[in-house]
């Protein structure tokens, strides 16, 4: 039922989503040479390791400028595009690829890099016990104010709660923070999307 869920809402919003894609996907080569779509590594359910795809909103090469993987708020990788796509979350329209390919749900812990998950307490490991989404708990909890390891904490929290009725809870309040228009990561510090 799950899986058939994440590839009915993905499809679907990658039909919808299309127009507005395209028209980012214009805007990204117009402002700055490179790749309109970015890869980056991550480590999904039971610790397999997955490109993850996003569109991009750094200059090209921004892994070797600057604070490296690092990404702070007001970054000057960031390009004035890419912060509106960050902004209102259209950069991670390209994840719904990512859960057509089962790599990736609709709702989950998002996917974190290698050399985060290297880090992680056997106890922390248990949030690679579901596949990772688009939104998860942490994310409508405030993930851009939380420090690392409390949105862990709420992510544990999901995997050990996770229901349908939450779910579509998270989903509803994804749903309403990007129809205001102020995007799930604004005010990201200390994050890891070279995007």
């Amino acid at each position: 039922m799950r899986r058939a869920f994440d590839v009915v809402v993905a499809a679907f919003g990658l039909v919808a989503g299309a127009p507005v894609m395209a028209a980012a996907a214009l805007a990204i080569r117009l402002e700055s040479p490179g790749p309109v779509v970015y890869r980056q590594l991550r480590v999904g359910k039971d610790g397999r390791e997955f490109d993850m795809l996003k569109l991009r909103t750094m200059v090209q090469g921004a892994e070797g400028l600057g604070a490296g993987m690092a990404v702070n708020e007001g970054d000057p990788r960031i390009t004035r595009v890419g912060a509106f796509l960050r902004r209102t979350s259209i950069d991670e329209l390209p994840n719904l690829v990512n859960v057509l390919r089962g790599e990736m749900a609709i709702v989950g812990p998002r996917p974190t890099i290698p050399v985060q998950v290297a880090q992680y307490t056997e106890r922390q490991r248990g949030r690679l016990a579901v596949k990772p989404g688009l939104t998860g708990w942490a994310q409508v909890q405030g993930r851009a104010s939380l420090p690392w390891s409390e949105r862990i904490e709420l992510d544990l929290w999901y995997v050990e709660h996770r229901s349908w009725r939450l779910d579509l809870a998270i989903i509803r309040r994804t749903v309403t923070v990007l129809v205001r228009g102020s995007g799930l990561y604004k005010g990201e510090r200390g994050g890891f999307d070279l995007r």
